[in-house]
């Protein structure tokens, strides 16, 4: 699954703990994401820093309607993910 096609991209580090939780979490609970390290993919960081007023803060995900969310809990992106079309 790419990230164009992808419902959420998420961005992490590798030694990220909050993103290492919310990726076991979201596997868990069955939800596709694509996984985006912004520490090798180019251009990553920038999408993070302009989610997050300049800050590299992960996890940060990416919805497909564009909406980010910054450290989500599971609750949170279960909501957001209701909200997108064809849901």
């Amino acid at each position: 699954m790419s990230a164009a096609t992808a419902a959420v991209t998420m961005y992490t580090t590798t030694w990220c703990g909050y993103c290492n939780r919310l990726k076991k979490l979201m596997q868990r609970e069955g939800i596709e994401f694509v996984e985006v390290d912004i520490e090798v993919t180019e251009g990553a960081a920038d999408v993070v820093m302009a989610a997050n007023g300049g800050n590299r803060t992960v996890p940060t995900l990416v919805f497909a309607d564009g909406v980010a969310l910054t450290n989500p809990s599971l609750d949170q992106v279960k909501a957001q993910l209701a909200q997108l079309p064809g849901a």
